[in-house]
């Protein structure tokens, strides 16, 4: 990473951004020409070497992606499902064989089959209207079972813009010292893997000095077999907005950057037309509700690398440079975006903000086990009864949601493989060991992770599965450290 590359792409801002500027150049080809990165690096005072690198390393910019049309789902979920040969075969009856190319878990792990077509996901039946597809017809989002077990807290009803955004009125009452406090009470963790407390970065940003700050959500989510925060933006996007606003008036940040993944194009519309929405109403902007703090957004959309779902990759990604990750100190809360001090966040941990700011610290922190406070959302592959999402309260039997809430498997299961390419493969005889929680995991010889789980019938060889492991992890390689490299 080097510092001068990222003061040289933040003299724009966040107004003029040259990794979007490279997404807008694939748009019509599906690759960034070298004629198009040499005219970005003019425009923006980088070398052309360090512009043509950053391109070519993301799937939906690099040369192999040119003339591709439409895209199967290559993640693990679809794989151990068995319906991506037969869903490929019909592609080919509507493609020609260079046309089709691949994306890395669309987030339909519900019902596999998924597959990208124009700008849209589908799974399911869906490939079963490809013609009707091709031709504009748009069919209906994807539903699925959505449902709590203990506390609803990031599933319960929307109940309006005006009486939820009642809790930004709250929280700008308060002092910065004092909603920090609550959240320390709260023992909120990050949810996105590493259970982090997300009060400690908000601290170190808070007191770290400097004009301009930022609030990154890391809505990356590129863990196959997880669909959590996929709901969270797309049905709770005000959760997730919210917190990052509460964030930014503690931290003392004015801009937040939502970092979308591109294999989630309905999560980027969504999430942008709850920005629009909350702007006409005066939630966001210059001088918000009369309280001297101001707060803007940018959603910025991927372009298809999983080393993104790490912090510092995904920062340097933002700055139009190869997304490889930073040498820690210094940390995103003193040098981050733009070398700006930086807070970043997972989508399920920026949305659990909100209700704690409503109900308290001590009652986030009543729910849960021990250090794990609060609710969990779990996501249900296709092998269960009832897929879905699933909150949970921290601390929950594993048993209790395979079998009372994912309904028992659909056919026999002999491994769930939890909290994504990096977690563990828990045999079933070890459901009744586990509990949905940190501790109860890492103590385990797992990782909890996002929570999503991908299960492996009893007919699909494990070895085949580790062998797809070892094929996305090195294809998803930044290619930096040794032990990737060699």
């Amino acid at each position: 990473m080097s510092k001068n590359l990222s003061e040289l792409s933040g003299r724009k801002g966040l107004r003029e951004n040259l990794f979007e500027e490279l997404g807008i150049a694939a748009s019509q080809t599906g690759a960034v020409s070298k004629e198009q990165a040499s005219a970005l690096a003019d425009e923006f005072l980088m070398g052309k070497a360090n512009v043509y690198g950053a391109a070519t390393f993301y799937d939906f910019l690099r040369p192999e992606n040119q003339g591709k049309k439409v895209y199967a789902c290559n993640g693990s979920a679809c794989l151990a499902a068995g319906t991506q040969d037969a869903l490929n075969n019909k592609l080919k009856g509507a493609f020609a064989e260079e046309e089709i190319g691949e994306m890395c878990c669309l987030g339909r792990c519900h019902e596999n089959s998924a597959f990208h077509y124009a700008g849209r996901n589908y799974s399911g039946t869906d490939i079963d209207k490809i013609n009707d597809i091709k031709a504009g017809t748009v069919l209906p989002m994807d539903k699925y079972h959505v449902a709590a077990s203990g506390t609803q807290l990031l599933t319960a009803p929307f109940p309006g813009l005006a009486p939820y955004y009642e809790i930004l009125k709250k929280a700008l009452s308060m002092s910065p010292d004092d909603l920090l406090a609550t959240l320390k009470v709260s023992g909120l963790r990050g949810r996105g893997g590493a259970g982090f407390p997300i009060a400690f970065k908000l601290e170190s940003c808070k007191n770290t000095p400097g004009d301009t700050k930022f609030i990154v959500c890391n809505a990356d989510e590129g863990d196959p077999g997880a669909y959590s925060d996929r709901y969270l933006l797309e049905e709770r996007p005000h959760s997730v907005l919210l917190g990052m606003i509460i964030a930014g008036y503690i931290a003392g940040a004015g801009h937040g950057v939502v970092y979308i993944r591109g294999e989630y194009p309905e999560a980027v519309a969504i999430t942008q037309a709850a920005i629009d929405d909350i702007r006409a109403a005066g939630y966001i902007g210059q001088n918000i509700l009369g309280s001297g703090f101001s707060y803007d957004f940018k959603v910025i959309k991927a372009q298809g690398a999983y080393i993104c779902g790490e912090e510092t990759a995904l920062l340097s990604s933002i700055e139009g440079q190869r997304p490889e990750v930073r040498v820690r100190p210094p940390y995103p809360t003193q040098h981050g975006l733009f070398n700006k001090s930086t807070v970043v966040n997972n989508v399920e941990t920026l949305a659990c903000i909100p209700w704690i700011v409503e109900n308290g610290g001590d009652a986030f922190a009543a729910i849960g086990k021990g250090r794990s406070t609060g609710t969990k959302l779990v996501s249900l592959d296709g092998h269960f009864n009832r897929p879905g999402i699933y909150e949970v309260d921290m601390g929950t039997p594993l048993r209790v949601v395979t079998d009372t809430l994912g309904g028992g498997f659909r056919k026999a299961v002999k491994a769930m493989h939890i909290g994504g390419p990096l977690g563990g493969l828990v045999p079933v005889s070890k459901i009744d060991e586990l509990s949905v929680d940190f501790e109860s995991f890492s103590q385990a010889g797992f990782l909890l992770g996002h929570a999503s789980v991908v299960c492996l019938p009893q007919d699909y060889p494990v070895i085949r599965y580790v062998e797809h492991l070892f094929r996305f992890t090195a294809h998803e390689s930044c290619g930096k450290c040794f032990p990737c490299r060699l």
